[in-house]
């Protein structure tokens, strides 16, 4: 290969300390005095919760824990013995266990907890017995203890639940919370392609609303008039016939003329199908129209809103979009990925977060590549904004993550991320080229825990350039993971501003939130 030609990769590469990742540096250095509260956190919500996040200082909680809703209904009632190894939650895994470590929490929470919560698990485990509900309710009872500590005595928790457990739920959040406290049952309605079974389709989710206190936060939202009642308005006034003493007829406008109906507790919104915008294709994600009508009615500008399992972050985005500081947690490095992606593309340098909990040297990077190798991947990826390729369409086919880019208009362009957190060789990058090529890719990128040979760098170097314009950019392209943590970022047109990414639409425009659409 030429001598010039490899100079010039080598330093555009070398000198491509990324802007954005300084203008970065700069807000995080200033976040204290900005948006404090805004943090994403890697790690079990549990010890999260008992460690950074201090009392009454939520105002709005929501939470989705996953749960194996789509296992046989009987096998999740099966007696276990408690010897099974604990599993950790695995990305697109709704899992909870009876092991070992269940059956410890369950003692520790039963000694413990207040006298409502003991004796909820104890009655829970009599009627139960051990298997893997009991290891739900008993991972859930102490989160919901702590998660009832956080919040102020003006707020609320909104906990979406599983149908299998969610009569259970409502007994827990009732011991946690006190029957008193319980504000309502929401039904989310939605309609979907049914299934041949014996049974009516199940169309709808359960929501549990319950309060801390007595005065909580309170937003009214409203749903619109029923074309009868619009045609019932005469000069913008609904006409309300109501009878006197005398039994003579009178008329009377209604408060709900101008703003609609009071919203009933029965929320008709449609779950993210098909090729649309706003889905991630996490298997989870929840709308976020959904979320906007919880974080409306229950939270004002500048409120904290917490969500201990936050997933693909619907809850973190909408928060941002309307104003409010947040905290998101999650065990699965796929997921912080995802809202870190999900928070960039829709808000960019505006969202000003911090992240706890992730690797933040070379050194425990080497922890996280040994202790699990596909946490390892998802948070290297996370380190150039990068989403993870579908198990289906890409892992196995040299493709472990994948960025989209536009440039001046043109079709979508794509760059094909390929992580390595073992050996490395010059036959890997022989390999991402021919990924390259069989994807049509514009370029490629190859990310190691271990530095390059020489060879590699030369393999890289003789893909060539990508040229758009007046720019030219390394088709092939080598990081190492000190080289990210430094603040390298990938060179490609999406640096100068014309990138977009295809499924993470950006935020609209916060001044427009006021009025939101009910459905």
């Amino acid at each position: 290969m030429c001598g010039s030609i490899a100079a010039t990769y080598e330093r555009l590469v070398r000198e491509n300390e990324c802007a954005d990742a300084l203008l970065d540096a700069i807000i995080g250095s200033n976040k204290s005095t900005q948006m404090a509260d805004n943090t994403l956190y890697y790690g079990d919500n549990l010890d999260v919760l008992k460690r950074y996040v201090k009392d009454e200082s939520v105002d709005l909680v929501y939470l989705d824990p996953p749960f194996k809703s789509n296992q046989d209904y009987n096998i999740l009632f099966a007696e276990q013995n408690g010897t099974r190894s604990a599993a950790q939650i695995k990305a697109f895994e709704d899992t909870w266990h009876w092991d070992q470590d269940s059956a410890r929490t369950y003692e520790e929470t039963v000694e413990t907890a207040s006298e409502p919560v003991s004796r909820a698990l104890q009655a829970f485990r009599k009627f139960l017995g051990d298997n893997d509900v009991l290891a739900y309710l008993t991972m859930m009872a102490p989160r919901l203890i702590e998660l009832r500590r956080v919040l102020k005595e003006t707020g609320t928790i909104y906990l979406h639940c599983d149908p299998t457990a969610s009569h259970y739920l409502k007994m827990l959040m009732d011991a946690v919370f006190g029957p008193r406290n319980f504000r309502n049952e929401i039904i989310w309605r939605y309609r979907r392609w049914p299934s041949r079974q014996h049974n009516f389709q199940r169309m709808h989710d359960t929501i549990l609303r319950y309060a801390k206190g007595e005065s909580v936060i309170w937003n009214q939202l409203y749903d619109p008039l029923s074309e009868e009642t619009r045609k019932r308005i005469k000069g913008g006034k609904r006409i309300a016939t109501t009878y006197d003493e005398h039994g003579k007829k009178r008329i009377r406008p209604t408060k709900e003329d101008s703003q609609g109906v009071a919203m009933c507790d029965v929320w008709e919104i449609r779950q993210i199908v098909g090729p649309t915008a706003e889905r991630l294709g996490y298997p989870t994600q929840k709308p976020e129209k959904l979320l906007e009508r919880i974080i409306n009615s229950s939270s004002n500008k500048g409120d904290l809103v917490l969500d201990p399992f936050c997933g693909c972050g619907t809850a973190i985005a909408v928060a941002q979009r309307l104003k409010r500081r947040w905290i998101g947690i999650d065990v699965t490095h796929l997921a912080v990925s995802l809202v870190k992606h999900r928070l960039h593309n829709a808000f960019g340098s505006k969202a000003t977060y911090d992240v706890i909990g992730e690797p933040a040297d070379l050194e425990s990077a080497r922890v996280l590549a040994k202790d699990d190798p596909f946490q390892f991947q998802f948070w290297a990826l996370g380190l150039v904004g990068a989403r993870p390729a579908d198990p289906k369409k890409g892992a196995d086919k040299g493709i472990d993550g994948r960025l989209y880019f536009h440039f001046e208009g043109t079709k979508t362009k794509q760059v094909i991320i390929s992580v390595k957190s073992g050996n490395v060789g010059v036959s890997d990058i022989r390999d991402l080229r021919g990924v390259i090529e069989r994807e049509k890719a514009e370029l490629g990128v190859y990310i190691s825990l271990n530095e390059h040979t020489k060879a590699m760098r030369t393999e890289a170097a003789s893909a060539g350039f990508y040229k758009v314009a007046n720019l030219r950019y390394p088709k092939l392209q080598l990081f190492t993971i000190e080289e990210l943590l430094r603040g390298k970022c990938i060179s490609y047109p999406g640096k100068h501003g014309d990138a977009t990414i295809k499924k993470a639409p950006r935020a609209n425009n916060p001044n427009d939130t006021e009025n939101l659409p009910l459905n």
